[in-house]
């Protein structure tokens, strides 16, 4: 894990935020090469989920919304983590982390407090940081970060930042219904940011204070809510492979009743093999009518859905498939790197699929000679038309493939002198380092039928 983090660090995908005055804890900042390997994954989600369907509407919906969303939905007052402090350092950890990381195979996120509390003593538990057992009874703590809005001091009014995109989804149910033509089953998607206040042990980007979600809600009749069920845990499936992750590092676990959310009946997880164990990468949540129901009756306005051909009127119920998108980058970033042996030096690179890699093609001139650099930099602005390209010319040709190895570039062109004279150049691929020349008027198509 260590050697990730700094490889993210070193070549500009992830940074820790604050890093000049030390940092902030549970806060990352991506770079360059991190922000087009998010897009990327964003936009290939976009297009699977949303765009290459007919019965999806996407949306956009604001991070702030009247705090009386929250109370309907119930995050007020259900959604929190089970915390426990230190009494020598004053360090806050969350409880159930504290079980799971010190006793392996147990899952105990959602039990009561005072389960957590009688697990922690009874194994005599220590705070991680100064190992001290003087640990505080486990309490609840909600997650929602408070806010204030309003120019005049007085005037003020308490705000959330939301922690859940899908309450936008939700109280934008009646404007999708009248102004998009759209007939159940149908889903309303949208991605973007979310706030949580949590208390998170060095998992990198798994779990931080804000991230970017990606999610739709799914509104169904009640009657097919396990049928669609299965659809979505299969598709979620599928998409996850279509990224290139590793399959032995993924498998499915069904929460406990006690584990699942205030307004999920059902819910199960992709769970992705981290250094540090088994995680949620993906959710899958059948969430009743629990939302539109608690909306329509404390707003008073009508959220139900009538069945054009046989009148019936009722509350839809819905499926929510959620990923979450930083979670996902550094997931990939993990599931892709690599390290090997080449001529008794450790060659580290990252395995991406090609559709995905920050940078498709990196340009390269062999040595220091004008002629070659303008002809590399000819060729290296054709192809940027195209698809992402960079180009370089600082170092020897090794430490500019080890660059972009480490990057996860998929090919690299190099310019040399028999390009002047039969106008070809050496294509050079990532993974298994092979080399064949390409002319110069198929180098464009010759990249785009592998990528």
């Amino acid at each position: 894990m260590e050697k990730v983090i700094a490889l993210c660090k070193r070549r500009g995908f992830v940074y820790p935020s604050s890093d000049i005055y030390g940092g902030l804890a549970n806060t990352w900042d991506f770079g360059h090469y991190g922000t087009l390997l998010k897009n990327n994954i964003r936009d290939r989600w976009w297009k699977h989920f949303v765009l290459d369907r007919d019965d999806m509407v996407g949306i956009d919906a604001s991070i702030f919304l009247n705090p009386k969303v929250w109370q309907a939905s119930g995050h007020v007052t259900s959604f929190n983590d089970a915390l426990v402090d230190c009494k020598n350092c004053r360090y806050r950890i969350r409880a159930d982390h504290l079980i799971e990381d010190n006793l392996k195979n147990m899952k105990v996120e959602g039990l009561p407090v005072e389960k957590l509390t009688e697990i922690i003593k009874k194994n005599n538990l220590k705070c991680p940081k100064c190992g001290s057992s003087d640990l505080t009874e486990v309490r609840k703590f909600n997650l929602l970060f408070e806010t204030h809005i309003g120019a005049v001091e007085k005037l003020k009014s308490q705000v959330y930042l939301r922690g859940e995109i899908a309450q936008g989804i939700f109280v934008n149910f009646k404007n999708i219904i009248d102004t998009m033509r759209v007939r159940i089953p149908f889903g309303i998607a949208q991605q973007g940011k979310a706030f949580r206040n949590e208390i998170t042990m060095g998992q990198f980007t798994h779990r931080t204070l804000e991230f970017d979600l990606m999610e739709f809600e799914y509104f169904i009749v009640p009657e097919k809510w396990q049928e669609i069920f299965s659809y979505w845990q299969e598709d979620m499936w599928s998409f996850a492979l279509s990224l290139g992750l590793d399959r032995h590092k993924l498998h499915f676990r069904e929460h406990e009743e006690y584990e699942r959310s205030h307004y999920s009946q059902k819910t199960v997880d992709i769970e992705y093999h981290y250094p540090f164990g088994w995680k949620e990468m993906f959710g899958l949540a059948y969430r009743t009518d629990f939302d539109l129901a608690n909306h329509s009756r404390h707003s008073g306005v009508d959220l139900s859905y009538t069945d054009p051909q046989t009148r019936k009127k009722y509350i839809p119920h819905v499926i929510e498939p959620t990923f979450g998108l930083s979670r996902l980058t550094g997931i990939i970033i993990f599931d892709a790197y690599r390290e090997e042996t080449v001529s008794d030096k450790t060659r580290i690179y990252l395995k991406l699929d090609p559709k995905l890699a920050p940078v498709k093609v990196a340009v390269f001139p062999l040595q220091k000679d004008e002629k070659l650099k303008k002809i590399a930099s000819e060729i290296y602005h054709c192809l940027k038309k195209e698809m992402t390209a960079e180009f370089d010319d600082a170092g020897n040709i090794g430490k500019m493939y080890r660059r972009q190895d480490e990057i996860g570039t998929p090919f690299c062109v190099t310019i040399d002198y028999e390009t002047l004279d039969e106008k070809t150049v050496t294509v050079r691929e990532r993974d298994s380092m092979k080399q064949i020349r390409v002319s110069v008027d198929k180098l464009d198509s010759y990249l785009k039928s592998h990528l």
